[in-house]
């Protein structure tokens, strides 16, 4: 069995890795997910969270938000609505986001509205937490 598989992280706007990795963890809908080479084909929905991968002995983290995965034996696709690198979020503007998104959930008038609003505030906290272990 190989010891590596191909990753590739893909946004509507551009490819963001394309990789190869030793083992990684993705944010499934219903909780986290370990890839290993080898693993049985799946198709997964993502929610928001922190991507982590390990190749040569170094973890290379990522903000996701929103998409799929499919993971075959050999490589794993991901398909994000957003996907960032430790080293490309501003903290700050993160901390912005995070602000207007919490200032805006005493104002929501529906269940979707706290919804929307509830999912900006869990990538804005993402983003803060993924930047504060970059490398």
């Amino acid at each position: 069995m190989a010891d590596t598989f191909q990753l590739e992280i893909v946004t509507p706007e551009k490819m963001v890795v394309r990789d190869v990795a030793e083992e990684m963890q993705i944010p499934g809908k219903d909780g986290y997910l370990g890839i290993l080479p080898g693993h049985a084909p799946l198709i997964a929905e993502l929610a928001v969270g922190e991507i982590t991968y390990r190749k040569d002995n170094q973890t290379r983290r990522l903000s996701v938000a929103w998409g799929f995965a499919e993971v075959l034996p050999d490589k794993v696709t991901i398909l994000a609505e957003t996907a960032e690198r430790a080293e490309e979020i501003d903290p700050k503007r993160a901390q912005e986001a995070k602000q207007r998104a919490e200032s805006h959930l005493g104002t929501c008038n529906t269940e979707e509205d706290f919804k929307r609003v509830a999912g900006d505030l869990k990538r804005a906290d993402t983003r803060l937490e993924v930047a504060s272990k970059q490398n």
